[in-house]
């Protein structure tokens, strides 16, 4: 059983500062800086930035542990974003669990692809984890492999 409460805050304002807090907390995790290009832009309005997508927020007992976002890049195609876990929260199923939620919020935007980025020196874990869930490894380029999933 969780104890992870996923909630969508696209349209909540106040969830924005605690979504803001982890991807900045992610941004400082060594290596992934690459993974944050137009950050500035991305964090000073996050309702615009993933406008006609999502951002989740996963809580544990009220409190902050877990992200993940949805950019829409056309009427039928979303990139998954920013999947983190606080260090403190891994290890308990959190990352597939808000994975899981939003392959269920892209499904219901009407999406049929979902692509994705990652480092899998970086962040190993997250990219066999993809695998495992249906992504498929498109094309890999200066230790950057781009993945797409149909839904």
């Amino acid at each position: 059983m969780s104890d992870l409460t996923i909630v969508d805050c696209v349209d909540f304002d106040s969830d924005f500062k605690n979504v803001s807090e982890l991807f900045k907390e992610y941004s400082k995790m060594p290596g992934a800086e690459s993974c944050f290009v137009s950050f500035s832009n991305e964090i000073s309005d996050l309702g615009a930035y993933y406008s006609g997508g999502a951002v989740l927020l996963g809580l544990e007992e009220s409190v902050p542990v877990a992200c993940v976002a949805l950019k829409k890049t056309d009427d039928k195609t979303g990139e998954v974003k920013r999947l983190y876990v606080k260090p403190d929260f891994r290890e308990k199923g959190y990352s597939k669990l808000m994975l899981s939620a939003l392959f269920d919020r892209a499904r219901q935007l009407g999406f049929e692809t979902l692509t994705l980025s990652t480092k899998p020196e970086i962040m190993n874990r997250a990219w066999k984890l993809y695998g495992r869930l249906g992504f498929l490894s498109t094309d890999e380029q200066d230790g950057v492999v781009s993945m797409r999933m149909k839904l």
